[in-house]
């Protein structure tokens, strides 16, 4: 068999960055009307979910927690939409928006949340404005404010938590060329040169079986007696040089000390004189 001489390599999926997206009206994009009605005709909520599950094929919601936390925003978008008598027109088109704001949030790694709210907005304005075909007058200013909080107090103050489940994790690895330079070998492979060495000339002497041996320590010569005696007369020298630095230390101090009691007995002698010289000018004057 004879391999090419270019073997296909898989090319690594190109990351998408931040962009921004433009807003069309959904209604009936994602929840029809036999939908919703399902949906209402719901006694509990694990017949809701339920029924979201077999619409967005979200059967596994129990075991895999993506999916449960995806079940978690479509379950309780529903359950603000029925809290506030949203008609099944708003229901849907309240569904899409938080839906397609998820998706522009995970479709990316990187941060987006500037253009993912931007995307939210222009939604919401495409069914609370009439200007056909562009936008329909869906929902009211009351509705625009409930949905703007609802979404930022539910979705967007956790939109980080969505990114780090939702998105893979973006790793870096830079690679570094310089012209003239040649190239640095791996570390594993400028660590230990010898190693691959080795074990390929046991395998073909087949010592690989012969236990190792730990390689004994030189034994160290003994000192020579004239070694010793040099020991000897180098210690006995360092010790006088000790002695007589420290002897020099100590008389240097006390000479500096016997200086200033000298000085600090001028000064308190000069002191009283003057104080007695200074009471007998004063007598005078008075007599």
């Amino acid at each position: 068999m004879i391999l090419p001489e270019n073997p296909l390599v898989q090319e690594v999926p190109k990351i998408i960055q931040p962009r921004n997206h433009k807003a069309k009206v959904c209604v009936w994009a994602d929840l029809t009307v036999d939908d919703l009605d399902r949906v209402n005709e719901s006694l509990n909520a694990d017949h809701i979910k339920q029924v979201l599950a077999d619409i967005f094929h979200l059967d596994d919601y129990k075991e895999n927690l993506k999916t449960g936390i995806v079940m978690d925003l479509y379950y309780y978008t529903l359950q603000f939409a029925r809290d506030n008598a949203f008609s099944k027109e708003q229901t849907s088109t309240l569904f899409s928006i938080i839906k397609k704001t998820h998706e522009v949030c995970i479709e990316t790694p990187f941060g987006n949340i500037d253009q993912t709210f931007n995307y939210f907005k222009e939604l919401v304005l495409c069914h609370a404005v009439n200007r056909p075909p562009h936008s329909i007058e869906l929902f009211t200013a009351d509705h625009v404010r409930m949905i703007t909080e609802y979404t930022v107090n539910t979705y967007f103050r956790h939109f980080k938590m969505y990114k780090y489940a939702f998105t893979p994790l973006v790793r870096l690895d830079l690679t570094l060329s310089y012209v003239g330079i040649p190239e640095t070998p791996p570390p594993s492979e400028a660590d230990e040169p010898d190693a691959g060495l080795e074990a390929e000339q046991g395998e073909l002497t087949g010592d690989s079986e012969t236990p190792a041996v730990a390689p004994e320590r030189p034994t160290e010569p003994e000192e020579s007696p004239e070694r010793k005696e040099l020991r000897t007369m180098i210690q006995t020298y360092l010790t006088e040089e000790v002695k007589k630095i420290k002897a020099s230390v100590d008389s240097h101090l006390k000479s500096t000390e016997d200086l200033l009691n000298k000085k600090l007995d001028i000064a308190e002698g000069g002191g009283a004189s003057t104080q007695k010289g200074g009471r007998g000018s004063a007598k005078g004057k008075k007599k």
